[in-house]
């Protein structure tokens, strides 16, 4: 697995472009923290988005949306994001998003299947 981290200043169009690509793919989103140890919060849901809230040029906040219906809908926030990695196959496809924050909690968003957008593209159903 190849990973490469996201400079801050490039989150907000990253993370627009990232949302574009894999809308409705279906993910897991796991969190890692020291007063919440290792927790799956939703399992193989399809991705709404990932969005940057920021006040002037430091990032706030960054939040990850999946689910399909208000029933099976999860949002989680992530505070005072620090570091954002994309981990990417052998083949150079997106595999995951990891998310650490600054008191070293972490969130990782994996995909069911990493597979080139453009084989998905017009598949994912409604």
């Amino acid at each position: 697995m190849l990973a490469q981290e996201i400079p801050p200043p490039e989150w907000t169009s990253f993370f627009d472009s990232f949302s574009r690509q894999h809308h409705g793919w279906l993910a897991t989103l796991e969190v890692f923290g020291s007063e919440v140890g290792a927790q799956e919060e939703a399992h193989e849901l399809p991705l709404e988005g990932v969005s940057v809230a920021s006040e002037r040029e430091a990032a706030e906040s960054i939040t990850i949306s999946l689910g399909k219906t208000p029933e099976d809908h999860v949002s989680h926030t992530i505070n005072q994001p620090a570091h954002v990695w994309l981990e990417q196959t052998s083949e150079r496809v997106n595999a995951a998003l990891e998310i650490e924050s600054e008191d070293k909690s972490k969130t990782l968003l994996r995909f069911r299947s990493p597979v080139p957008p453009e084989f998905v593209d017009g598949v994912v159903a409604e």
